[in-house]
């Protein structure tokens, strides 16, 4: 897949998985997302080789980070978005998914999920809504997957 980067001002986005600094995001993710907290590493390593993901540089920092699961034709699932406290209210999460939006293998999608409770009038700005037949969707959620698990 191709590699997209995009600079604006002492900000980069990539696409680039050799530039991303595994150790921040699983810090972020295992201890302060509140969505995966305590994810292993290796649980995170696994998920990010199996995803299209984006990460958001200040400098050599790694501050935020997305990751796409797709089959690239018809469905996206967005997740584990998130940009550092220091760094939000710059526009930077709306930078992030402008260029997760127009990514060349990310078009034409019939149908993209996201789960989020905190940024939903981020993601409204690109047309995601609430569910409209929720008696439709099923799941099979685990809250406590990570809890026993050894730290990696």
């Amino acid at each position: 897949m191709q590699i997209i980067e995009y600079t604006f001002g002492e900000f980069l986005i990539t696409t680039d998985k050799s530039k991303l600094d595994i150790t921040a995001i699983h810090d972020f993710l295992s201890k302060d997302s509140g969505w995966s907290d305590n994810i292993p590493l290796e649980k995170v390593k696994v998920s990010m080789d199996n995803s299209l993901n984006f990460g958001l540089f200040h400098g050599e920092k790694q501050i935020g980070f997305a990751r796409i699961i797709s089959d690239f034709s018809t469905i996206a699932y967005l997740g584990d978005v998130y940009v550092l406290d220091d760094y939000r209210g710059k526009g930077l999460s709306k930078e992030m998914m402008d260029c997760i939006m127009s990514h060349p293998n990310l078009q034409g999608l019939r149908r993209w999920i996201l789960l989020t409770s905190t940024a939903e009038w981020l993601y409204k700005k690109y047309g995601f809504q609430n569910v409209p037949n929720p008696e439709v969707y099923m799941e099979l959620y685990n809250p406590n997957v990570y809890k026993n698990t050894q730290k990696v």
